[in-house]
């Protein structure tokens, strides 16, 4: 969500900032653009849309420079706008939001100030601008002034060789080489061979000058050190490798993900987790979208494998719950990015009431990681859609394999989940019949996605894929419920996908099946239960291999990601780049 590069150093800075921001683009936005600062002049550029629009900026001259893609929080996406924000010769970028800018802003008003956009953001250079003293410390004091969250970047005309850095609740790291010095929002933006890396910390400073190395301060200016991130930099740079779209790539690669992110919690790294589990009493699990639908799965399986009391909460409403946190409790926060801000509030807060936090998050270095006790990593790889596919999967191979940890330190015993991992790529192949069904969905008015105990949950996920990036309104529901109430939405334009793979539950959700075509519904069936095939009342059906029924969302998945994927082809959709949405969520 929003991204943030900067570049101080001995090479023209307008193509090193604008390959940064295609690095960053799949973290979602809506504008983009670049200032460069070139004798005490700043030259911006910025537009609405992508950042392929900013052409004109590579010719800029100058060896330092700000950029930024933004996702639209205070203020609608335009040009007007678009980062990065000058006033009185500051210069800034900034991810987060800030809260009290109501109040700044009038406050700067009433000294005459005059802004130029509607965003949060321009306060921070107005602020900055009206300090004493160098630009450090202009920043510094300007930052103490702001509530809410922000990574920030700012140049100044009074001192052309420097950019300086603030972080506090949005990720921000610095990168230096040969070259000159970088900042950025995400790793992959300075991601280079023989790149060196580092992480602010909430509260903490850099200054970048031009030949010099950079330059760490905590919240009080204190001079810091740092530790070099160890990063593969090939990782950070994925090719379509012949797919149109990454989303079917990162489809395609969800064997390889559920393979590599399966966990033997016995061995040694995990020993310290392994003896935090035997003393596990209560499982709270904290997530955001479909983050919180793997942490549903885990749910349903510790329950029922190691008969733990666990619950999975939406991180944005554990935050503000009051929630009980009885000892013995194992925080599990779930997020692909791990800079997830309500998952990282949450995250702390149950940390702050005396849980032990696990974090299970695709991003090595994240802020997740290193605020957690534990780490369980998911091994996915890099994801470029918007739209979490591999990861979802993933996550589900790491958190299947917790439950079966906490099951056999309670000496019971969990399916073998290595089975259900086997069929993934036999379920992929399988998968694919949905492109048959699309003509159905095209002039759809809705969506229903029906199941029951795990089924619901991947149901639930079905319903997200299909808004995020076909844009269909539409809702996954346990089964059982659609008759208090839903079903008067159902009609001859809602198209039903049924999910059945339990065959204690198969009948049930089949009486389902009847009740919605008998309003007119077209119906389609995911399942692993032969016996469902023969209903003449299913348009289509795919059938997946038999797996024990807790971990069939990691094949039922594959069918609902690609119906999705499908359905946005087919409605002239980006599936990489939905509209209003970003990877990484980083603001509340």
């Amino acid at each position: 969500m929003c991204g943030i590069v900067g570049y101080v150093g001995e090479e023209r800075a307008a193509p090193i900032l604008l390959e940064g921001l295609q690095r960053l683009e799949y973290r979602g936005y809506d504008s983009a653009g670049i200032a460069v600062l070139r004798e005490g002049q700043l030259a911006v550029v910025r537009r609405k849309g992508r950042v392929k629009g900013l052409g004109a900026a590579r010719s800029l001259e100058g060896e330092i420079g700000v950029g930024h893609t933004r996702w639209a929080t205070h203020g609608a996406p335009s040009e007007r706008n678009a980062h990065p924000h000058v006033y009185g010769g500051v210069c800034i970028v900034h991810n987060g939001i800030i809260e009290n800018a109501a109040a700044l802003r009038a406050a700067c008003e009433a000294r005459g100030e005059v802004f130029s956009s509607d965003t949060d953001s321009e306060v921070i250079a107005h602020l900055i601008a009206a300090e004493k003293g160098d630009l450090l410390h202009a920043t510094y004091s300007a930052c103490r002034k702001l509530a809410g969250s922000y990574a920030v970047a700012v140049l100044s005309a009074a001192e052309p060789d420097t950019i300086v850095c603030a972080r506090r609740a949005s990720p921000l790291v610095v990168g230096c080489d040969e070259r000159g010095l970088y900042v950025a929002s995400d790793i992959p933006a300075v991601a280079a061979a023989g790149r060196k890396v580092y992480a602010l910390a909430d509260g903490e400073f850099a200054v970048l000058r031009k030949g010099s190395p950079p330059r760490f301060f905590d919240g009080a200016l204190k001079a810091v050190g740092k530790q070099e991130i160890v990063y593969d930099a090939a990782e950070d740079i994925p090719a379509k490798g012949g797919f149109r779209h990454y989303m079917k790539k990162e489809i395609s690669e969800v064997p390889e993900a559920v393979s590599r992110s399966l966990c033997d919690l016995s061995k040694g790294e995990f020993s310290d987790l392994c003896e935090v589990l035997c003393h596990t009493q209560y499982l709270h699990i904290v997530a955001c979208g479909t983050a919180y639908h793997s942490g549903l799965c885990l749910q349903y399986a510790a329950q029922k494998f190691a008969r733990i009391p666990a619950e999975a909460f939406i991180a944005s409403e554990y935050r503000y719950s009051d929630p009980i946190v009885p000892p013995g409790t194992l925080a599990v926060a779930v997020s692909q990015s791990g800079e997830t801000a309500d998952t990282l509030a949450a995250a702390a807060l149950a940390k702050e009431r005396g849980a032990k936090v696990l974090a299970v998050t695709n991003v090595p270095c994240s802020s997740l990681e290193r605020m957690s006790d534990f780490v369980l990593p998911t091994r996915a790889g890099r994801e470029i859609a918007v739209a979490a596919t591999k990861s979802f999967n993933a996550q589900l191979a790491a958190l299947y394999s917790l439950a079966g940890a906490l099951a056999r330190g309670r000496e019971r015993a969990a399916p073998p989940l290595a089975a259900a991992a086997s069929c993934v790529r036999e379920a992929l192949a399988a998968a694919e019949q949905v492109r048959g069904w699309i003509p159905y969905f095209l002039g759809a008015r809705s969506v229903f996605f029906l199941g029951r105990g795990a089924d619901y949950f991947a149901a639930l996920e079905g319903s997200l894929k299909l808004k995020e990036i076909s844009y269909l309104p539409s809702e996954g529901y346990p089964a059982g419920e659609l008759k208090h109430g839903t079903l008067a939405l159902v009609d001859g334009r809602t198209p039903v996908v049924a999910i059945v793979t339990d065959p204690a539950l198969a009948d049930k959700t089949m009486n389902a099946v009847h009740e919605v075509y008998a309003r007119g519904a077209a119906v389609f069936l995911i399942t692993s239960v032969p016996a469902c095939l023969p209903c003449a009342e299913v348009t289509a059906s795919v059938l997946l291999p038999k797996c024990a029924p807790a971990y069939s969302p990691m094949l039922t998945s594959l069918p609902l990601q690609l119906l999705a994927y499908y359905v946005a082809i087919a409605r002239g959709n980006d599936p990489d780049k939905p509209r209003n949405l970003a990877k990484s969520v980083t603001v509340e």
